[in-house]
C-alpha cells in the first residue's frame, strides 16, 4: 500500500518582533525547513516589526517527515543575517489537529545543540558467551550531518556510551557524510546485563581550538538488545533534549496555518468502481437530479474543503477526458436552479469552485503569456499612483516641475494617465489572446454560454451570457493574478507597498471590465471615475473577444485520458540559470558556471546561450533523468546549486550542475523537473550531494567515481501547484475520504428519509420525468442511487482495513501492485 503525504502551510504574519537594526526596526523574512531541507523562503518585509507575508505552500512527501520548522531572520546587507527565533512543530503535533493548526505561536530561541540533522548507519550487538560479555558497535557511516565549520562541512567522530564505558571512532575531516567502517567493543560485567538504561551513540564535530560541537545522538534502550541481540539500520540523530521556552513572548510570534494530510493509496483496481460512478454522473445523468453521486458529494462537502474537492474532481475528469462534460453538468445544474440572473455563480458552490480550479489547471501558462510582460513592467517602473484623495501622500512623489512642490491635482492627473496606459495594455493583451487560450477552456466556456442563453433567453438578459463567462475569466482569473502576482507565479517576490497599490487599482478596474461596466458609478469609490471612460470603451471589444473565444468546433478538441495537464510541446518552466558540466577541465568555481537559458517541457530539459531562435539548443530527454537533487554549498563554494543526473543510451551517467538565483527558484526548478520525470523507471535511490573533484567526492570523500550515492534521493518531493501531474488513485482517495466523512449524513438523508413536500410539489407539477411519476418511485430511485454510492464507499473502507491488517502482521510498509 503506497503512502501519500501532503503538508500545507501558510505563513500569515508576525507580530512584536524584536528590533535588530540600529534604526529600531528589523527586516524580517522566514525560512521554512522540513526536517533539515530548506523548502521555502518568504519575501523580506523591510523595516517592520509586525510583517505580513500571506505566503502559502503545499509540499508532497513520499516517505513522510519528522518536523516542520520556521526560522524568522533579519536580513542584513552587510554580514550574516541575524536569527530572531524559530518555531518547531513535530509531525505528531501537526497530525493531532484534525482540521489543521491555525494559531499564533511564540518564537523560541535557537540553541545550536538543538539544531541537529542527519542519520547514522550502525549495527549494535550484545555479545554473551562463556569467554566474555560485551557490547559491539559497528559504525558504518553517517549522512547529512549539520555543517559546524566555516567551510560548510564538519569533522565528525562518533562515540558509544553505556554506564561508565565509552569508546570513540576516528575523526573524518571535512565531510558531512563520513564513512568510518569501524567496530568498537565495550567489555561489560555480568551484573550489567540486568541494568536498565540506554545505550547512547553520539556524533560530534571535532575542533582543534575550543570545545567540540554536538551533532546529534541516538538512544537505544538496553532492554531492546535482550529481545534482538543484533540491531542494524539507519537511525535519526536527535538533539540533546533541552526544554525550549518561548522566552515569554519577548521574541515575538508568528501566525501560522498548517495542515497535514496522510493517505494510504490502494491499487488502482479498488478505486475503479468509484471512478465509474463519477463518470456515469456526467455521461449518463440521472433522471432524478439529486440522486447523482456528484450531487451527493456536494451535499457532504464542507465550505472549508470545497476548493480542494473541486480541484480533485477537475483532475479526475481531466484524466478521464471528461472535464468539459463535468463542468457542463455542474453549470447546468446551477443555472437551472437560479431564478435571478444577477446571482448566477455568485456563491462558492461546487460549480463555481470547479470552474475556478479548472482555469488554474489548464490556463496558467496562458495567463503567464498574457500578463507577465505587463506585470514585469509595473514592477520595474515602480510608479507612485494614487486616485483616492484621502490617501495621496505628496512626500512619496517626485517633483514634476521646477515651479515647486507637486500638488494633489498633479499627482491625480499623473496617476490617471499611467493607470490608463497600464489598463489599456492589459485589456489589449487579453482581447487579443483568442488563439492563445487553451482549446479545452474555450469549449468549456462555449457550453457555459449555451446553458445560460437557454435559461435566460429574454432580451433584457442579453448580457447575462457574457457576464457568466467574464465573471470567471476576468473576476476569478485575471483580476486575482493582477492583485497578487506571486501567488500565480508571475513574480518571485511580493510587490512593495507602492507597486501593490497600483496593482490593487488595476485589479479593481479589470473587475469593472469583467462586469461590462454595468456597476460603474454605483459604488462608494467615486474617485475611480477617471477610469470609467476607458472601461466603458472596452466593453464592446470584450464582448467581441468573448464571441470569438467560444467560436470553436467542439469536436475538434480531443479529450483523451492523459497523465499530465500539458501537451509535450508546452514549456512548463523557463528562464536564465547558471550551468556547469561535470565533465571537462576543472575550472575555478567562479569560472565554472556559465549563463544559459533553460526550457523545461514534459519531454526535454534544454538550454542555449541566449533566447535567440537561431541558437543551437542542447537537450536532455526527460525519460533519461535519473535524479534531480540539490548540491552541498562546499562542493563549489556556491549557494543554490542543483544537479541533474541522466543516463545515455550506453548506460553512462552524465551530470550537469545548475545554479539558481535563490532558494525559492531552486525549489521551483527541482519540483518542476521532478514532476516531469516522476514516472521514470530508472530513478536512483541515492545520490552524491557533492561533486567529484581532485579524485574524490567532496561529500563522502570516496575515491571511486561510480560508488553508490551517500544520501537518499528525494525524487518524489515536490511543491504542490497547478502544474502537478495527474494521479487518479490519489485523487480518487481524496473523494473517497470526503464521502466517508459524510456517510452518516447521506444514509440519513437518502436511505432513512421519505419524500419531502417540496419534492411532492415538483413531482405533481411535472418537473420530474415520467420515469419517476410517483413519490414511491422517486424515493426508490434515490435510495437505489445512494445505496450504490455507499456500497462503493464501504468496499473501499474494507479494502483499507484489510491492507492495514496485513501491514501490521508483516510489521512494516506493504507495497502493493494491482
Amino acid at each position: 500500500m503506497a503512502k501519500n503525504t501532503s503538508l500545507y502551510f501558510r505563513i500569515v504574519e508576525g507580530r512584536s518582533l524584536p528590533a535588530k537594526d540600529v534604526s529600531g526596526t528589523s527586516d524580517p523574512y522566514c525560512i521554512v525547513k522540513v526536517d533539515n531541507e530548506v523548502v521555502a523562503r518568504t519575501a523580506t518585509v523591510w523595516k517592520n516589526l509586525n510583517p505580513f507575508w500571506g505566503e502559502e505552500y503545499t509540499l508532497h512527501l513520499p516517505t513522510g517527515f519528522h518536523s516542520l520548522s520556521f526560522y524568522v531572520m533579519d536580513e542584513d546587507t552587510i554580514g550574516h543575517d541575524d536569527v530572531i527565533g524559530k518555531i518547531l512543530l513535530s509531525k505528531d503535533a501537526i497530525g493531532a489537529q484534525a482540521k489543521g493548526l491555525d494559531n499564533w505561536l511564540n518564537l523560541t530561541r535557537v540553541d545550536p545543540d538543538e539544531e541537529v540533522q542527519g542519520e547514522i548507519h550502525l549495527g549494535l550487538e550484545l555479545l554473551r558467551d562463556a569467554k566474555r560479555i560485551g557490547l559491539r558497535c559497528h559504525f558504518i557511516e553517517a549522512r547529512d550531518l549539520a555543517p559546524r565549520d566555516i567551510s560548510g562541512t564538519s569533522d565528525p567522530f562518533a562515540r558509544i556510551l553505556f554506564n561508565n564505558h565509552s569508546a570513540e571512532t576516528s575523526i573524518i575531516k571535512k565531510t558531512r557524510y563520513p564513512h568510518w567502517s569501524e567496530t568498537l567493543e565495550l567489555e561489560l560485567e555480568t551484573w550489567e546485563l540486568t541494568e536498565g538504561g540506554s545505550v547512547t551513540v553520539e556524533v560530534w564535530d571535532w575542533d582543534m581550538v575550543g570545545k567540540n560541537d554536538f551533532l546529534g545522538k541516538v538512544e537505544i534502550p538496553f532492554a531492546c538488545l535482550h529481545k534482538t541481540p543484533l540491531l542494524q539500520g539507519w537511525f535519526r540523530l536527535l538533539p540533546l533534549g533541552n526544554h525550549e521556552d518561548d522566552a515569554g513572548g519577548k521574541l515575538g510570534a508568528l501566525r501560522l496555518k498548517v495542515r497535514l494530510v496522510e493517505d494510504r493509496i490502494l491499487p488502482s483496481m479498488y478505486y475503479q468502481p468509484l471512478i465509474d460512478l463519477l463518470v456515469e454522473s456526467v455521461i449518463s445523468p440521472a433522471e432524478v437530479e439529486d440522486s447523482s453521486p456528484l450531487t451527493m458529494l456536494e451535499e457532504v462537502t464542507t465550505v472549508e474543503s470545497r476548493q480542494d474537492v473541486a480541484m480533485t474532481l477537475v483532475k479526475i475528469y481531466l484524466g478521464q477526458g471528461l472535464v468539459v462534460p463535468f463542468l457542463d453538468y455542474l453549470s447546468t445544474r446551477e443555472v437551472n436552479h437560479t431564478s435571478d440572473p444577477n446571482t448566477l455563480f455568485r456563491s462558492n458552490s461546487l460549480a463555481s469552485k470547479a470552474m475556478e480550479q479548472f482555469m488554474k489547471a489548464v490556463g496558467m501558462l496562458y495567463l503567464h503569456e498574457v500578463l507577465k510582460p505587463i506585470i514585469n513592467r509595473i514592477f520595474e517602473e515602480k510608479k507612485y499612483i494614487e486616485l483616492d484623495p484621502c490617501k495621496i501622500d505628496l512626500n512619496k512623489t517626485r517633483r514634476i516641475s521646477f515651479k515647486g512642490a507637486t500638488s494633489e491635482a498633479e499627482v491625480r492627473e499623473s496617476s490617471v494617465e499611467m493607470l490608463q496606459g497600464y489598463l489599456s495594455s492589459i485589456v489589449e493583451s487579453i482581447v487579443g489572446s483568442v488563439t492563445q487560450c487553451p482549446p479545452v477552456m474555450r469549449v468549456a466556456f462555449k457550453q457555459l454560454h449555451k446553458r445560460v442563453e437557454e435559461q435566460f433567453p429574454e432580451p433584457e438578459n442579453e448580457d447575462v451570457k457574457y457576464l457568466a463567462i467574464s465573471g470567471f475569466f476576468f473576476l476569478r482569473f485575471f483580476a486575482p493574478a493582477i492583485l497578487t502576482p506571486k501567488l500565480f507565479h508571475l513574480r518571485d517576490q511580493h510587490a512593495d507597498t507602492r507597486t501593490s497599490r497600483t496593482l490593487l487599482l488595476l485589479a479593481k478596474a479589470v473587475q469593472s471590465v469583467g462586469n461590462l461596466g454595468l456597476q460603474l458609478g454605483h459604488g462608494k469609490e467615486l474617485w475611480m471615475e477617471p477610469l470609467h471612460p476607458i472601461i466603458l470603451c472596452s466593453v464592446a471589444s470584450v464582448k467581441d473577444f468573448l464571441d470569438k473565444l467560444i467560436d470553436i468546433d467542439q469536436d475538434s478538441v480531443s479529450e483523451v485520458p492523459q497523465r499530465a495537464v500539458f501537451l509535450p510541446s508546452v514549456t512548463v518552466k523557463e528562464g536564465y540559470l547558471q550551468k556547469h558540466k561535470a565533465e571537462g577541465p576543472q575550472l575555478l568555481s567562479r569560472f565554472a558556471f556559465k549563463k544559459r537559458y533553460f526550457w523545461l517541457s514534459s519531454e526535454t530539459l534544454s538550454y542555449a546561450k541566449t533566447l535567440d531562435p537561431w541558437q543551437v539548443r542542447s537537450s536532455i530527454p526527460i525519460q533519461c533523468v535519473c535524479v534531480v537533487e540539490r548540491v552541498d554549498e562546499n562542493a563549489f563554494q556556491q549557494q543554490h546549486v542543483m544537479q541533474v543526473v541522466a543516463q545515455d543510451n550506453d548506460g553512462q551517467m552524465h551530470t550537469i550542475y545548475i545554479q539558481c538565483k535563490n532558494v525559492n527558484e531552486l525549489n521551483q526548478w527541482l519540483s518542476a523537473i521532478r514532476k516531469a520525470s516522476i514516472y521514470n523507471e530508472r530513478m536512483l535511490p541515492s545520490f552524491h550531494p557533492g561533486a567529484y573533484r581532485s579524485g574524490k567526492w567532496t561529500c563522502c570523500l570516496q575515491a571511486n567515481r561510480t560508488t553508490l550515492g551517500c544520501s537518499r534521493s528525494h525524487s518524489a518531493v515536490t511543491l504542490g501547484d497547478w502544474s502537478d501531474p495527474l494521479d487518479p488513485d490519489a485523487e480518487t482517495q481524496t473523494i473517497y475520504k470526503q464521502l466517508l466523512q459524510g456517510r452518516d449524513k447521506l444514509r440519513k438523508q437518502y436511505l432513512e428519509a421519505e419524500t419531502t413536500p417540496e419534492e411532492e410539489k415538483r413531482l405533481n407539477s411535472g418537473l420530474l420525468s415520467d420515469g419517476a411519476d410517483s413519490s414511491g418511485q422517486l424515493l426508490k430511485h434515490r435510495q437505489t442511487a445512494a445505496a450504490r454510492l455507499l456500497g462503493v464507499v464501504l468496499d473501499l473502507e474494507q479494502a483499507h482495513a484489510t491492507f492495514q491488517q496485513r501491514e501490521r502482521e508483516e510489521g512494516g510498509s506493504l507495497i502493493l501492485t494491482p
